[in-house]
């Protein structure tokens, strides 16, 4: 037996073989073609499989999304065979006599920019279809693993660590749960796992190896606990667990279907936290009251080039439609510190969680803020969207915020597109800065939100990646629950709402006093909706105390 601890971050007890996530060597020799032909019939095989893979795709898609995520597939399997493209590989290969994957690589890089060239907006969108297309033609040349899991069967995911975008490739039919050598509670990894409900370790160090690939192990999401090959009292325990916990799943069904609200009758929106649109099954199916956080971050985070107005109106209005009236919080793009994106070309900087990150890229990119807000308000005709910007320091930001929202409104009643006017319009409190001007945002605002990782972070001077700061990282500390109350005063004193849509919604020891702070919503982990939907109900808002915040 093996044991090992680490850090629990997402809870719950599940078995299975090791696999580690692999990362593809993508670079590509400059070396001569031992045979041109024989880089032809490659490129030739290369492509069949990209159409096989892309098919396969579409109706999946098909199946879970409906027919316009499907069109995208079949378009990419159209551009896999598309003549002048393919024209553009042959060339190089027969002028350079150059292998496959050169030939292929120089294909995509003059497609794409002879696409992006042109003046129809349509045919300048499909530059980031070539470069797809490009990239998965690039994979199956050079024996690349798609999203990182070389096995057929379900397996526990292991790696130093995942970036965000590396979490967006991934099969997650195949992940039972997640063990890593690095991260924190705050890193993508455990954030993904917790909204898939599956278990997840993080800090697990040295101690998970390499070579330990392929052998099965239990782990213990709660504990951090993780064993290869336990002995019988060890299994013992875990297996007492897994009983424990199947149990108590079938207690939370009952939960399903029942009000959000005390014994004594105080109501709270209970929301989910999502990342992709493929998660609103997962709200669906835990039976969230509505989304009180999408990060739309992530459709730039598993775009290769900037995502048009079309393919964000479209993510947009499919959960917007899908949640059938239900209020959508969306968060305006929030990249930067920890969430890098290539094709930004952001500046290198010391300390990225204090620089150019969040609405300050939208503000100092206004065609980018532009291409989303438009793509944002179209989708409020097909449900209940509400707007959110992030990292709000000062009410000027807010105002130039709502002067781009106007801009926009206006442009879409000249061309007759529908839009809700009434579409809300909300801000994450995530900064002392914003607590301490919370009155004056409150006027400004339809709600708040507040963003408990960041808060944290900033409140307490602590990196909310870092996993070594222990109990230094402190959400409970009395400074971070004040700053809750202050806002929660400041948004009442206005006539509006505030919720929480940091991992700290869902603890389930501090409900009560969200409850005496006179927090409206939670925004969680899908998986953490029906738990907490429990402790409401069995809680009395009138004794709820304040007792927390004293030192």
């Amino acid at each position: 037996m093996i044991l090992m601890q680490g850090k629990g971050v997402s809870k719950g007890v599940i078995s299975g073989p090791i696999c580690f996530f692999q990362r593809p060597d993508t670079k590509i020799s400059d070396a001569p073609a031992a045979s041109v032909e024989e880089e032809k019939v490659r490129i030739g095989e290369a492509q069949e499989k990209s159409i096989i893979q892309l098919t396969n795709l579409a109706e999946k898609a098909r199946e879970e999304a409906g027919d316009e995520t499907a069109i995208l597939f079949e378009t990419h399997a159209m551009f896999v065979e598309d003549d002048d493209y393919v024209e553009c590989m042959l060339t190089a290969l027969e002028e350079r006599g150059c292998i496959a994957e050169r030939a292929v690589e120089i294909a995509g890089e003059e497609f794409s920019a002879m696409l992006a060239a042109m003046d129809d907006p349509y045919m300048q969108a499909r530059a980031a279809d070539i470069k797809d297309v490009t990239r998965r033609i690039l994979n199956n040349l050079m024996g690349i693993t798609e999203g990182g899991i070389n096995s057929e069967l379900p397996v526990i995911l292991a790696a130093d660590d995942l970036a965000p975008s590396e979490t967006l490739q991934l099969d997650k039919s195949k992940i039972l749960g997640f063990i890593t050598q690095g991260g924190s509670g705050n890193s993508h990894t455990a954030i993904l796992a917790r909204t898939m409900g599956i278990p997840a370790i993080c800090g697990l160090g040295e101690a998970l190896r390499p070579e330990y690939n392929g052998r099965e192990i239990y782990i213990d999401g709660e504990t951090g606990q993780a064993a290869i090959e336990p002995d019988d009292l060890t299994l013992g325990t875990f297996q007492a667990k897994l009983d424990s916990q199947q149990e108590m799943q079938e207690l939370m069904e009952t939960m399903k279907g029942q009000p959000d609200v005390t014994l004594d009758g105080r109501e709270m929106m209970v929301y989910c936290n999502i990342g992709s649109p493929e998660d609103v099954h997962a709200v669906q199916s835990n039976d969230g009251q509505g989304i009180g956080l999408f990060r739309s971050e992530f459709l730039y985070l598993a775009a290769s080039d900037y995502p048009s107005e079309e393919d964000q109106f479209q993510a947009y209005k499919n959960v917007a439609a899908s949640m059938g009236g239900k209020r959508v919080v969306i968060r305006t793009l929030d990249i930067g510190a920890d969430k890098q994106v290539d094709y930004f070309e952001l500046q290198k900087e010391e300390n990225p969680a204090l620089g150019v990150r969040a609405i300050r890229i939208c503000l100092n990119r206004p065609e980018v803020f532009r291409t989303q807000l438009r793509a944002l308000y179209r989708a409020s005709a097909y449900g209940k969207v509400a707007i959110m910007f992030p990292m709000i320091t000062s009410v000027w930001e807010v105002k130039e915020c709502k002067r781009a929202c106007q801009k926009v409104m206006a442009e879409l009643d000249k061309e007759g597109i529908p839009y809700r006017q009434d579409t809300e319009i909300g801000i994450m409190i995530e900064t002392p800065a914003s607590v301490l001007v919370a009155e004056e945002l409150a006027k400004e605002v339809d709600f708040f939100s507040v963003g408990t990782n960041d808060l944290t972070q900033y409140t307490l001077a602590c990196d909310r990646q870092a996993n070594d700061l222990g109990k230094f990282f402190d959400p409970h500390h009395p400074a971070v629950l004040r700053a809750l109350k202050m806002t929660a005063d400041a948004a009442h004193k206005a006539g509006i709402w505030i919720g929480i849509c940091g991992e700290l919604g869902a603890d389930l020891e501090l409900l009560e006093t969200f409850l005496a702070i006179g927090i409206d919503e939670l925004s969680v982990s899908p998986s953490s909706v029906l738990p907490l939907r429990a402790k409401l109900r069995s809680s009395i808002a009138k004794t709820c105390t304040l007792e927390r915040l004293e030192c």
